[in-house]
């Protein structure tokens, strides 16, 4: 083989280590997060059916629900579900699992299977325009969900 044959040879070569050395880590990269779970807000009930008595089971038929879309469980530990008005619920030693939903309710009640209650004698979430905001336990945003003038009236259901 000829040197200028050996160099062409050892280019080619070089070029397929170096592009190979860049795919490998994003390959594995992008299956580490296919297994990893993902929460988000998938549902919003806004504005509780019916009047607004402020009553305790129309409290409760305001909520948001946040989804686990991955197969591994997610200690929610610490995180946070907040309005644009810093009216705020913490999590307190939950754990969803994967493929699993929990409603988080306005009103008071017993947190049980799926079901958190903010214990609120208030409704949290306006009518008109609103941001729900999911956050992990170090304060980064994980979800949002807006309607009204904010998401163009998108009202998830």
């Amino acid at each position: 083989m000829s040197s200028r044959s050996t160099r062409i040879a050892a280019t080619v070569l070089a070029a397929g280590a170096a592009l190979g050395a860049f795919a490998l880590p994003a390959s594995a990269d992008s299956s580490q997060q296919d297994r990893r779970s993902r929460v988000e807000i998938s549902d919003v009930q806004y504005d509780s059916p019916g009047f607004d008595n402020g009553s305790n089971r129309s409290l409760n038929k305001e909520w948001v629900d946040i989804t686990n879309t991955g197969r591994r469980s997610v200690n929610l530990d610490g995180w946070t579900l907040s309005d644009e008005d810093g009216r705020t619920y913490t999590f307190d030693h939950y754990r969803l699992g994967g493929h699993e939903t929990v409603r988080v309710h306005t009103g008071k009640g017993r947190d049980h299977d799926g079901h958190v209650f903010q214990d609120r004698r208030r409704y949290v979430w306006d009518n008109h325009s609103d941001t729900a905001t999911l956050r992990n336990d170090n304060g980064r945003r994980i979800d949002d969900q807006s309607w009204g003038r904010h998401g163009g009236g998108n009202h998830r259901r």
